[in-house]
């Protein structure tokens, strides 16, 4: 169903940077009230001043108790809250036969996968009641090809994906759409910070391209939003699966039959 973006009240998790803040910025030029989250106090506040109008709260999704909490927060400050863009995650360079803890192994899962479920699960019933309410999902056109030196990151994705698609199933009859942004490679901090070997001669998205295409395909009814090369990275994952992994092998530099 096409969905007017403007005069909305809309939750952006992870907006201090990236994809989250070109959110917030474009969003707030349409004329919505924007709230965005995040787990640092300081990024919030640079977020506040690069933003005019915007509205922050300190938040890790992660935390179920800080999920409930930010709830009653918002829902009292912004009772007309209808749309929540699901857009906080980490990416990092992992290495598997690397000591590492159980407990930071998962943080891509934490922040990436069980946030949004947090999110949705905490906020559905109040959006429910609400008119044409909407629920905006941030993958990655890694959800459909994984990237071997992002193994935890692409996984969370991938399951990001099966979720949303089961979540606008179930929703289907109800006055709440469900929308999943896949971006592919894109020009923030999260794409160049840990991965500069990797993405050395690659060229990601613009993330202002980026949120003006999510922006017109949301307007125009679409419910899985696969800018440029994530389009591709669907259709390849079907039509050629192996040999489009093998490339994701090579730009993880890893060595000939290591995957």
């Amino acid at each position: 169903m096409a969905m007017q973006l403007r005069r909305r009240t809309i939750l952006i998790t992870g907006g201090t940077s990236g994809i989250g803040r070109e959110l917030g910025r474009q969003l707030l030029d349409l004329g919505n009230t924007v709230i965005v989250t995040g787990r640092d106090q300081e990024r919030l506040e640079q977020a506040a001043r690069d933003l005019p109008g915007v509205h922050t709260l300190l938040s890790d999704v992660s935390d179920p108790s800080a999920v409930a909490a930010l709830y009653d927060e918002v829902v009292e400050l912004f009772p007309n809250l209808d749309t929540i863009i699901n857009n906080a995650g980490i990416m990092r360079n992992l290495k598997l036969d690397q000591e590492r803890s159980l407990a930071d192994v998962t943080r891509e899962i934490e922040i990436g996968l069980n946030g949004p479920i947090h999110m949705v699960q905490q906020f559905l019933p109040f959006l429910k009641r609400r008119k044409q309410s909407l629920i905006i999902n941030v993958s990655s056109g890694l959800a459909f090809v994984p990237f071997p030196a992002a193994p935890v990151y692409s996984a969370a994705k991938a399951g990001l994906h099966a979720y949303t698609r089961c979540l606008r199933a179930q929703l289907e009859s109800t006055g709440v759409t469900v929308v999943e942004l896949v971006p592919p490679g894109t020009e923030t901090p999260l794409f160049r910070g840990e991965f500069a070997k990797e993405m050395k001669g690659e060229k990601g998205m613009d993330p202002k391209v980026l949120v003006r295409r999510a922006i017109e395909g949301i307007e125009a009814g679409k419910t899985e939003i696969r800018p440029g090369p994530s389009n591709i990275l669907k259709i390849a994952s079907r039509l050629a699966p192996n040999f489009m992994f093998r490339q994701m092998i090579r730009l993880s530099q890893l060595r000939p039959g290591v995957a």
